[in-house]
């Protein structure tokens, strides 16, 4: 993170493709009004793989923090001179924070694991020892980031697993399992189902298991958010599954964004009321 300064312009963005859903700009610009950070300004930019690195390169030093989303989280992990373990070990980031020692260095993190740590705890999941992960993605590799080793993930997915996901999966010491689409029965004792592709690629809902856990209720959390409340979400809940919104993931993860792109605890309160608001006007759009 630069320095403030006083008076001196310092600007963030979120990128990637497509970006005209991204809340993100609600989230950091009530931030900047909470902390009093009137020279901040945070964008949102259209940038594909292709795109990338020129738009990267064009970057001046009054820059000095991106928020990125699909596609770019592994090209932006690229992109970086420094790693934090968390973004090498997913091999994902959805943040890059220019060094405050180096002007010409940039350092990737990946907030997601810190926002779906957060959502999960806040549904009742605690420390998950199993995990059926849909997808097997940038976001679902933080997803098997939030396992502790000697923990077993189910990878759902419509064809293979990708190698980068599986290879860290079992780096991490879990124990692997592969099933198709739909194919629910592997989830009838996990301690959460991740989803983390379009809410429309799950099907056969029907065969999702009924919560039979004593002890404690499973949790259901789509990370694709803004469309309401998805078929998932509606099945987990009719089967006694409790449900971490997308949107909690979102907001955590951006809170930790703001307090290492400007320096500042990030205002949670705030933040949380914008997007409060933000997603009522939306479902309220014609």
């Amino acid at each position: 993170m630069l320095s403030e300064g006083r008076g001196v312009a310092r600007h963030c963005a979120v990128w990637g493709s497509p970006i005209g859903h991204s809340l993100s700009p609600v989230l950091h610009r009530a931030a900047y009004a909470a902390l009093a950070l009137h020279h901040w300004s945070y964008e949102r930019r259209e940038v594909d793989e292709a795109s990338f690195a020129d738009a990267f390169a064009g970057l001046d030093e009054t820059w000095v923090g991106l928020s990125l989303t699909m596609p770019l989280k592994e090209v932006a992990l690229r992109a970086a001179t420094t790693v934090t373990r968390v973004a090498a070990v997913t091999g994902a980031a959805n943040t890059l924070v220019r060094d405050a020692d180096d002007s010409s260095g940039w350092t990737a993190h990946n907030t997601d694991v810190h926002g779906l740590t957060t959502a999960l705890r806040l549904a009742g999941c605690t420390d998950p020892t199993s995990l059926l992960v849909i997808g097997s993605g940038a976001t679902a590799r933080s997803a098997i980031a939030t396992l502790a080793p000697g923990g077993r993930v189910v990878l759902m997915v419509r064809h293979r697993v990708r190698p980068e996901t599986l290879a860290q999966a079992e780096a991490a010491g879990l124990t692997v399992e592969t099933v198709g689409l739909g194919e629910w029965a592997a989830g009838a004792e996990v301690d959460a189902v991740v989803s983390t592709v379009p809410p429309a690629s799950v099907p056969d809902l029907d065969g999702f298991p009924v919560a039979t856990h004593r002890d404690h209720r499973p949790v259901v959390l789509d990370a694709v958010y803004g469309s309401g409340e998805t078929r998932l979400q509606r099945t987990a809940r009719e089967r006694g599954w409790s449900v971490a919104e997308g949107t909690d993931m979102l907001l955590h993860q951006a809170t930790e964004q703001v307090r290492l792109m400007t320096g500042h605890d990030a205002p949670l309160g705030a933040m949380a009321d914008a997007l409060r608001v933000a997603l009522r006007d939306r479902r309220d759009e014609p």
